[in-house]
């Protein structure tokens, strides 16, 4: 057997995602050198099949949505034609070319970093292996994120069935054809963004939720109204509903599930699985290294993120809710720096995962920061709450778009904003306002104090805090 290449770096990082590189280039400005494995395509799944492709098609699935369904009166539907192959090669395109000026291009100008095309997985506590190659580290870092987690449904592994990796460019998951119909099982983001997507652009769509409501772990205000105006569209919604078993008949699906304790049988051309995503760190040889694992397959990592091996750290999807982490972009490029830094640096800087705005690209877009209702009180706060409809907000009332809600948390004792959460047109950008604010530990009176923008739908933030001393609907404009 020859023998195998070692090359050695100061930073070996498996994975090669938005964690990767941020570790990867905060490394080279320390003047150190970092390594990237990865075993599918360069910048993982964000840029390839992830955020970036998905709201390329959102987007377009909503010009053509508007273009047929104008919402003031005078202007009259459009009969706009629709190619969803041209739509997929341009998404492609788009994907093709972000890769290459933020990801491809950062590694060829980078001497400090080499990327690693393979599976790696570690021998021992200091190298690892891919494809050939022993990468010795003087510390790691996983990086490897996350991948859709398939449920245990009977008849499941007969069936052609698509996820999340759909939108892949290039790939064998890739859908290219736009289907008649589609059944989708799991109702959290990825499904309600997908799922009105497809039904905008003339796809027949069913969801079905095993819970008492949309959006478990939001606000109850928000998930009813998302459905509400979902279901007003077009998309049929099934709570309650627990899938069963699926099969093929006649070039279609059929799954048999039970909804509200009577089974059904439910048909389309495709299904499409979202039910969560789960944790890259199986085959990465963890268990004989001494590198832990919660009960959901995530790395256990401390507030420095370091792994219960001293020189080796875990970021981004792969350590799941560990310290409060979410799986999301951000999240993953914030704490890739900030590992590197505690790896090569010895900064010991600590994570705080407590104020993460998070976003549901529907539309309206559905955005939250901070704490609900509920995770208030369970979190010992004595709270009060208020929510008030986008009817009450100039803007709104202005575009005639008020579907959705805002609504704001808040500690009593304190006055300080606890959480806020948003259902509406711009609450993907509006909720910046609500995380800044609360960063810097603003109180309900801060917001109204605030001159804002009139007419602009940031104005929900300040109604929403008018709220709780006034009736909002007996104010004139701007009034306070």
């Amino acid at each position: 057997m020859s023998a195998q290449k070692r090359e050695r770096f100061d930073l070996v990082i498996l994975g090669s995602g938005s964690t990767a590189f941020a570790a990867a280039i905060r490394a080279t400005e320390l003047g150190k050198t970092a390594a990237m494995t990865e075993s599918r395509v360069l910048g993982g799944t964000c840029v390839n099949r992830g955020c970036l492709p998905s709201k390329n098609l959102i987007e377009a699935a909503r010009v053509y949505w508007e273009s047929r369904n104008p919402r003031f009166p005078g202007l009259r539907p459009a009969a706009m034609g629709l190619n969803f192959q041209e739509l997929v090669a341009q998404k492609d395109q788009i994907v093709v070319d972000y890769r290459a000026k933020k990801y491809e291009a950062i590694v060829d100008a980078a001497q400090q970093i080499k990327v690693f095309k393979g599976h790696a997985a570690f021998i021992d506590d200091h190298t690892a292996a891919v494809d050939g190659t022993v990468l010795e580290g003087g510390s790691f870092l996983i990086a490897t994120g996350s991948r859709p987690r398939v449920p245990n449904i009977q008849g499941l592994a007969q069936v052609p069935y698509l996820t999340s990796d759909l939108l892949s460019s290039g790939e064998p998951m890739e859908l290219t054809q736009m289907p008649e119909s589609l059944l989708i099982v799991g109702a959290g983001y990825i499904a309600l963004e997908l799922g009105q997507m497809f039904h905008r652009m003339g796809t027949r769509v069913t969801i079905l939720e095993r819970g008492e409501r949309l959006l478990k772990g939001y606000e109850p205000e928000i998930g009813d109204t998302l459905q509400t105006i979902l279901s007003d569209e077009g998309l049929s919604i099934h709570l309650r509903a627990m899938p069963m078993t699926v099969r093929e008949e006649r070039g279609q699906v059929v799954l048999t599930a039970r909804i509200a304790e009577r089974q059904y049988e439910l048909r389309g051309q495709r299904l499409l699985v979202v039910t969560g995503r789960q944790p890259n760190s199986d085959r990465l040889g963890l268990e004989k290294i001494g590198v832990a694992l919660d009960s959901q397959g995530a790395v256990r990592v401390d507030e420095e993120l370091r792994t219960a091996v001293p020189h080796i750290f875990a970021a981004g999807d792969v350590i799941g809710s560990e310290t409060g982490s979410q799986m999301a972009t951000p999240v993953g490029a914030h704490d890739g720096a900030l590992a590197a830094d505690n790896a090569l640096a010895n900064k010991h800087r600590k994570v705080d995962h407590r104020i993460i705005p998070r976003v549901i690209f529907t539309d309206p877009p559905a955005a939250v920061v901070g704490l609900s209702d509920e995770q208030a009180i369970r979190a010992g706060f004595h709270c009060s709450c208020n929510s008030v409809p986008m009817t009450a907000v100039p803007r709104a009332q202005a575009i005639r778009d008020t579907r959705g809600v805002v609504k704001m948390v808040l500690d009593i004792d304190t006055k300080r904003v606890l959480g806020v959460s948003m259902l509406g047109v711009n609450a993907s950008e509006v909720i910046q306002e609500a995380a800044m604010a609360m960063r810097f530990g603003a109180t309900v009176h801060d917001l109204i104090d605030q001159i804002h923008i009139f007419p602009t739908m940031a104005e929900a933030l300040k109604i929403v805090a008018l709220s709780f001393f006034k009736d909002v609907e007996k104010l004139s404009c701007c009034a306070e």
